[in-house]
């Protein structure tokens, strides 16, 4: 693993969760940092992760003026981060423990050997969701088959959000052209990754519901990646990527 390595967060409304994943972060390895992308959460949660980046410097905020989508909120992320040549793996990880930070160092052990290691509910056709109502495992794992089928990504778990690049995966991506947030943001970045040539490997994790807080979930997500594959398929064929 590099010298450093950082874990970026988007949070709304997360103060239930946030301290103890941030303590569970930083626990896996001490080369980790954590970034939160905060959208001016009501509840406060800015001002708790602030509290704590005062007393560790591995700690860090990055506050926007409001709720804008997980999408944007990433690219945010991803940008403060290439503009820092110290980290040379950059994560994508959930606020409500939905992504367990033990895995962490999975991740890093898998970056050896691709350019971008994606969290799999679904590998090789065996599930690792705890605690998810049947109606939305079902609308999760159908939205991977559709994924994989329009745009021709073989990923087991497309739309998972649990994710680790390396630097030059991101520094390659134009991220001003990506367009999307939620499900589709996820298919849209490994989509755009591939296409340029770069090597993804998936490890199996335990994708568990959360127990604090409120799902951020909307119909609107849904929708949104039903169409997007098909915009990501039009514009690799034209060029357009």
């Amino acid at each position: 693993m590099p010298e450093r390595a950082l874990v970026i967060v988007p949070t709304y409304n997360e103060k239930d969760n946030i301290r103890n994943l941030i303590s569970q972060v930083l626990a896996q390895d001490a080369r980790l940092e954590i970034l939160v992308v905060d959208d001016n959460s009501p509840d406060g949660t800015g001002a708790i992760v602030q509290e704590l980046a005062a007393s560790e410097p591995r700690v860090h905020l990055l506050a926007r003026p409001g709720k804008n989508g997980l999408g944007t909120a990433y690219r945010d992320g991803f940008r403060w981060a290439l503009a820092r040549p110290e980290y040379e793996l950059i994560f994508e990880m959930d606020a409500d423990f939905s992504h367990d930070p033990a895995h962490l160092p999975e991740f890093i052990a898998a970056s050896r050997e691709a350019d971008f290691v994606l969290g799999s509910r679904y590998r090789d056709g065996k599930v690792t969701v705890v605690n998810w109502p049947i109606s939305r495992l079902i609308l999760s794992y159908t939205a991977n088959i559709y994924a994989r089928w329009v745009t021709g990504v073989r990923l087991w778990d497309a739309t998972g959000g649990f994710k680790c690049f390396h630097r030059r995966v991101l520094a390659a991506i134009d991220l001003d052209k990506v367009r999307s947030n939620g499900y589709a943001f996820q298919i849209e970045m490994s989509f755009r990754a591939i296409q340029k040539g770069f090597t993804a490997k998936e490890i199996t994790i335990t994708f568990t519901d959360r127990t604090e807080g409120e799902s951020k979930m909307a119909k609107g997500i849904v929708g949104e990646a039903i169409l997007m594959v098909w915009w990501l398929r039009w514009w690799q064929l034209t060029g357009q990527l």
